[in-house]
């Protein structure tokens, strides 16, 4: 393992700081929203004014000692943070608490008639049927008639740019006003992504799903192009196993996805039909592993996962969250290298992400100084910029 010099967490309880404002302000709105979504009845909306007091000026409370959950909050942390503010864990893991807490509020975990009602899936279906999600679809008939390679570049790029659909990005000002700024890369190995899966010969990728709705379909046009072209044999398509971080991509989404691509006509039903063959023969598969929804970074991860990272030919991260856990959720320099920060990953691994939070990896100065220069720390977390970042064991 190389040497790192540290780097401190991210808290939340610097106020003006990013982690701090979602704590304060995006979590109070997210539960506000829910509220509104649907036809609670009084319990719930006692257990939500009770979350809000909690979460924004309470302290961190134990699990029910009947919570199917329990013992794996305690493994991940939760002993240790119990009668800690929320604001002075680590900001990764009070997130995740945020919305473990949430599904217990509105019932989701049952017993009781609330059982397994996702709170996010109207907002979820709502973007699935928008009008933009026809406008991408239907710009499918064109590409099918574009060369290999400039489909496979379009549809990466789709699959990178699609995490600005993240629907608790949008909830924030930083979203907001980043509405119609100019997008860039500011870091990008697509080549080297591109010569892992050209020397896959059949092999196995596994794909770290964030968002669902307008992410997740690309993300699935992309596996299904990776499949059709041989460039892959088997895709595995980690979701999370519960409703999670607003829009984060479930087993259900997957299935609404298919649909949406499947009912949609011309190539992007005979991409939808692709997919839905592929699960039904085995050629991709679904995980909804516990640790997807844990609020560790991935470094921790249990030993039946990294066992099935190191044998896929490649692993691709998807998304914000994801990329927080996997390089450590750490205000790291931005000028560390990436594949030291991965270097724990038991095999290939790539990240594709848009901008939204502070942690960044993997940038040269120069980049860092002329992202500073003009647009101050703002670049960091307004989704306008993007990365796309390899680590190859083989290649040192």
């Amino acid at each position: 393992m190389p040497h790192i010099p540290s780097a401190p967490l991210l808290l939340g309880n610097r106020p003006g700081s990013f982690p701090h404002s979602v704590l304060a302000e995006r979590h109070p709105a997210i539960i506000q929203q829910v509220r509104e979504a649907f036809p609670y009845e009084p319990a719930q909306h006692r257990a939500l004014d009770e979350l809000l007091a909690n979460c924004t000026e309470g302290a961190i409370e134990p699990l029910p000692a009947d919570a199917h959950d329990r013992d794996h909050w305690e493994t991940w942390g939760l002993r240790e943070h119990t009668g800690h503010s929320w604001f002075d864990v680590p900001w990764l893991w009070s997130e995740s608490w945020f919305y473990r807490r949430l599904l217990q509020a509105v019932g989701f975990f049952g017993p009781g008639s609330w059982q397994g009602i996702d709170p996010f899936r109207p907002f979820k279906l709502a973007e699935l049927d928008s009008a933009e999600t026809d406008q991408e679809l239907a710009a499918l008939d064109d590409l099918a008639d574009r060369p290999a390679a400039e489909q496979a570049q379009a549809l990466l790029h789709g699959s990178l740019w699609g995490n600005r659909a993240d629907l608790g990005f949008r909830l924030s000002a930083e979203g907001a006003r980043a509405a119609d700024a100019a997008p860039g890369l500011v870091a990008d190995d697509s080549d080297r992504l591109w010569s892992l899966l050209d020397s896959a010969d059949g092999g196995t990728l596994c794909l770290v799903a964030d968002n669902a709705g307008r992410e997740l379909v690309p993300d699935l046009l992309l596996v299904a192009h990776l499949l059709g072209a041989g460039r892959i044999g088997q895709a595995v398509l980690h979701v999370k196993p519960y409703p999670y971080y607003v829009s984060d991509a479930t087993t259900a989404d997957v299935v609404d996805a298919l649909r949406r691509l499947t009912g949609a006509g011309g190539a992007a039903a005979a991409y939808g039909r692709r997919l839905w063959s592929a699960l039904a023969d085995g050629r991709l598969t679904l995980r909804a592993h516990p640790f997807s929804s844990a609020p560790l970074p991935y470094e921790e991860m249990p030993g039946d996962l990294r066992a099935e990272f190191a044998s896929a030919t490649l692993t691709i991260v998807k998304g914000d969250l994801n990329y927080r856990r996997l390089v450590g959720d750490r205000l790291w320099a931005p000028t560390t290298p990436f594949a030291d920060v991965t270097a724990y990953f038991p095999g290939p691994v790539a990240a594709l992400r848009t901008l939204k939070s502070d942690v960044i990896t993997g940038l040269d100065a120069p980049t860092e100084a002329a992202l500073v220069a003009a647009e101050g720390r703002r670049w960091r977390t307004s989704g306008t910029h993007a990365l796309i970042q390899v680590r190859d064991p083989g290649q040192g």
